[in-house]
Parts: structure tokens; C-alpha cells; sequence
């Protein structure tokens, strides 16, 4: 009996293992693959009848039958290709199968046997990282084009191999050599970003981007055209503070499943879909079930400019991913749950034509401005932590000529309020939950009596009241203070205008 040759499939950014069995007798030739596999998967058949007989093997003249377990799971793409070649070498006893259960194995084949790359292979590799059962020193073959990708997993032992012919090598070894020792990835370096000192005036919305970037809270910026609403919006990546380890490699998974490029390894990504982008590319969709826009912002930053322009099921659909920080797509034979922990940077007009504050410029009419602000519903707005007004930049704005200074000391000090959010209670204050809400955001007398009548006049949604001590607790943290005061309470309350 042949042992079965270990693999991964890919479920979203998961990858549940898969054994690989062949079975060869004689009779009329034929190649028979089972186990839920789709059409890329069973074209497996003709690639690596190919390649087997390029690099100098005999391809079995019988019935071939190639089990892909468990039959339950779908099967997408050519990623199978290599682990069913070697499972049909050792099942023929053209080579030695006495290390397969140290081995596991993700690879195209070429028709001439080169091995190519394949998309989740970082997802695949990362699972190795954790001890599972019979998996305590398994090893991943994977294809040479995956060195880079997989350098900055630790604790992973990775073959890169170019052929089925260098596969079967390390597979003929008396002993598995040590594995590759795969290039360290350079430090993250911040993009070469405009900074914020390049806006001219709007000191009110540049310090609401300053709590947004401490807080990891979302923003609706609202203002005629031309008043720098993108400018600020495309610098807010720039003031967050840089990934944690985990928190790249969580990045780095699902750029390994997308066919987008990555951004450099620790740097957060940064996305800007056109308002003419469906709800499937928001959140996910297809088959397989492929990552939206909500998941390659994953850590990052999620610009959606033109807010009200979007598709109102396009808008609807972030109020999941808004709060729950993940969006589960769900198909009739399988629900795929994504990470979403972006930050929501949003712009606007204030009506069709974008000159509502000036009389002169604007001819709506009171019933097309309440139409377009209504495109944005009441529950989504409500997710929104900051809303701040963008208005005309001053004519002494505009020309002035000191010299812009740096953003560092900003960035710094950012950086300084997130960390003692970290040590407090392990996360960035738009992340509290409602618990957390009342252990960590404790108000003075003062405070509380002023965000009491500020909810009852203002109508403020218990979920709004929640959202305004969290911004209170960042705002204290950029001030230093321990203690949420009423000037805190006040700020945070100027932000859901």
C-alpha cells in the first residue's frame, strides 16, 4: 500500500491539509481523479502524465486512479499538480517513498516538469508554523519563485525546488537535507508619501486625521471640491503607526490568495476602489470565493472617495466588516470568513453639485441635497467615529510660503497615544467592545454630565455614545492624560457633526 502524499488546499485565507492517494492496476489505460475536484484540477491529468515522462520517468501504461481527500472539500486550481505526480511516482515504485510523511507538497507542473507558483502558498506554509497532529517537522516543497514570499515566516523548514526532477532527488536522498535557508526580507521602509504639511489650511480636519491614525478610528470627510479631502485622506497611511509581525504576516495571507501585488512585507496597504466597483468586489465573491476590497485594506487603510456615489448594496455591505472587523461570504456549499480590520477613510460633497455652502455656485435644490446625503444611510453613518466638515481653504492658506516642516513629530506622537492604548488593554481604542468600553473609557462627573445631555439633545444612538468615549479615550491618550476630561469629551462630540 502507497502512502498518501500530504498537500493543502485553500479556503479563504485557510488551508485545510489533503492527502493525495494513487492507486495504479492493470487494464485499459485510463486516469481517473476523485474527490470534488474542479475542471483546473482535473486537467492535472494530461500536465503530469507530461511531465513525469519529460524528466525521464515512465508514465503507468493501466488504470490510474488519484483520490483527493476528503471528498467534501472543493478543490480549485493547478496547486495539486505536483503532490499528484509524486504520489504516482511512489505508488509505480519508481521512487522511494520513506520520507513522504516529512513532506509536504504545493506546486504547478509545466508540460516539461518546471514547477511554477501558485497563489496561497504563504497560507500554506504559515500552517506549519503551529504543531498539528502528525505534523511536528513537516517540511514544505514548494516552487523556487516562493523563496522571497515565504522569508519572512519563522520557524517554517521550506525545499524551494525548479523541477519534478529536483522533487525526486530530495526524495531519493538516504537522509532529507537541512532546508533552504530562504533570504531575510528587507526592513519596511514607509512609501515615498506625500506629507501632511503639504495641505494647505485645514487644521481642524489634519487634527481629526491625527485622533482617527491614534485610534485605528473611521472618518467621513465632507466639503465642496478642491479643498484637499483626498489629499488628506491618501496621507492618513502614512501617520499610522507600522505593522507588528503578526499583524504583516495576517497581510501577507491574503495578498497570497489575491492576484493583486503585495505592498512591501510590514507596510500597510492602502486601497481606492472606483464608486463604479460592485458589492463583489467590496467584500468578496466568485468561484472560488476570491478577497474583496474590505479584505486587501486588511491592516491598512480603505479610501472610498465619493461616497454617496457608490452602490447603496455596495454601501450596505460594510456594516458587517465596520464592526466585526471580517465579512463571511456565503455560497450554498461553503461560508468563507475573510479578515476586515481596515480603517474607513470616506469623502463627500455636501450636495450634487458640491457647492452647497455657496449660494452663488450651487443651484440644488433642498430636496436633491436631503436625495444625495440620503444615498449614505442613518446605520452606516452611525459606524462612523469622526465626521468632520472641509471647508474652502483661507486665501492666507493658500499663499503662504514658510517652509513646511516634517510630519515626524506627529507620526510620533501618534505612535506614543497607540502604544499606550496596547498596554492598557491590548488594542487600539476603536476596537473596544462594550465592556471594554466601560473598564478602560471611565469618564469624570463633569465629563459624564456633558456627554449625557450631548445624547439626549443630539439623539445619540447607544452605539453613538459608545463611539464617542472611544474617540474621548484616544483624544486623552494624544494629550497624555490617564483620565477622560470634559475638553476630551468635547472634542470627541465636535466629531459626529
Amino acid at each position: 500500500m502507497s502512502i498518501p502524499v500530504r498537500t493543502r488546499a485553500q479556503v479563504g485565507i485557510d488551508a485545510p491539509p489533503v492527502l493525495v492517494e494513487a492507486h495504479f492496476q492493470p487494464g485499459t489505460p485510463s486516469f481517473t481523479l476523485v474527490g470534488m475536484a474542479h475542471k483546473a484540477v482535473r486537467e492535472a491529468r494530461d500536465r503530469v502524465r507530461s511531465a513525469i515522462k519529460n524528466v525521464g520517468f515512465k508514465y503507468p501504461q493501466g488504470r490510474v486512479v488519484v483520490n483527493l481527500a476528503p471528498a467534501d472539500l472543493a478543490k480549485h486550481g493547478g496547486r495539486y499538480d505536483l503532490a499528484i505526480a509524486v504520489a504516482i511516482l511512489t505508488a509505480t515504485e519508481q521512487v522511494d517513498s520513506r520520507h513522504l510523511p516529512r513532506l509536504e507538497f504545493l506546486g504547478e507542473l509545466s508540460l516539461y516538469g518546471e514547477l511554477r507558483p501558485v497563489r496561497g502558498a504563504f497560507c500554506a506554509a504559515a500552517q506549519l508554523r503551529a504543531p498539528v497532529e502528525g505534523g511536528q517537522g513537516v517540511r514544505l516543497v514548494v516552487p523556487t519563485a516562493h523563496r522571497s514570499e515565504l522569508a519572512p515566516l519563522t520557524g517554517v523548514a521550506v525545499h524551494p525546488a525548479a523541477s519534478l526532477l529536483d522533487v525526486v532527488r530530495l526524495l531519493q536522498a538516504e537522509t532529507l537535507p537541512p532546508p533552504a535557508t530562504l533570504p531575510l526580507p528587507a526592513p519596511p521602509r514607509r512609501r515615498a508619501q506625500p506629507a501632511l504639511s503639504d495641505v494647505r489650511g485645514q487644521a481642524h480636519a489634519k487634527r481629526a486625521l491625527a485622533v482617527a491614525a491614534a485610534g485605528a478610528h473611521h472618518m467621513l470627510m465632507t466639503g465642496p471640491p478642491g479643498t484637499g479631502k483626498t489629499m488628506l485622506a491618501r496621507r492618513l497611511a502614512a501617520l499610522l503607526p507600522p505593522l507588528t509581525n503578526a499583524e504583516a504576516v495576517d497581510v501577507a495571507n491574503v495578498y497570497s490568495i489575491s492576484s493583486r501585488p503585495p505592498p512591501p512585507f510590514g507596510i500597510r496597504p492602502y486601497c481606492d476602489p472606483h464608486h463604479t466597483a460592485s458589492a463583489a468586489a467590496m467584500v468578496g465573491g466568485g468561484n472560488p470565493v476570491a478577497p474583496g476590497e474590505v479584505t486587501l485594506a486588511h491592516g491598512g487603510v480603505l479610501f472610498l472617495d465619493e461616497l454617496p456615489e457608490f452602490q447603496r448594496d455596495v454601501l450596505e455591505a460594510l456594516r458587517e466588516p465596520l464592526e466585526e472587523n471580517t465579512i463571511a461570504i456565503a455560497r450554498v456549499q461553503q461560508t468563507v470568513r475573510f479578515p476586515a480590520g481596515f480603517q474607513l477613510i470616506a469623502a463627500m460633497n455636501p450636495c450634487p453639485a458640491g457647492y452647497v455652502c455657496d449660494e452663488a455656485r450651487c443651484r440644488c435644490t433642498p430636496q436633491q441635497v436631503r436625495q444625495y446625503r440620503g444615498r449614505v444611510s442613518g446605520p452606516l453613518l452611525d459606524r462612523i467615529d469622526i465626521r468632520v466638515e472641509v471647508g474652502p481653504v483661507s486665501d492666507a492658506d493658500l499663499w503662504e510660503t514658510k517652509v513646511r516642516t516634517s510630519d515626524d513629530a506627529l507620526r510620533d506622537a501618534i505612535a506614543l497615544a497607540r502604544e499606550r492604548q496596547v498596554r492598557r488593554c491590548g488594542k487600539a481604542s476603536a476596537a473596544l467592545t462594550a465592556a471594554e468600553v466601560d473598564a478602560f473609557c471611565v469618564l469624570d462627573s463633569d465629563a459624564r454630565a456633558l456627554l449625557r445631555r450631548a445624547a439626549k439633545r443630539f439623539s445619540l444612538s447607544a452605539r453613538g455614545v459608545h463611539r464617542v468615549r472611544k474617540v474621548a479615550r484616544t483624544v486623552a491618550d494624544l494629550a497624555g492624560a490617564d483620565a477622560i476630561a470634559t475638553a476630551h469629551v468635547a472634542e470627541a462630540l465636535g466629531y459626529r457633526t
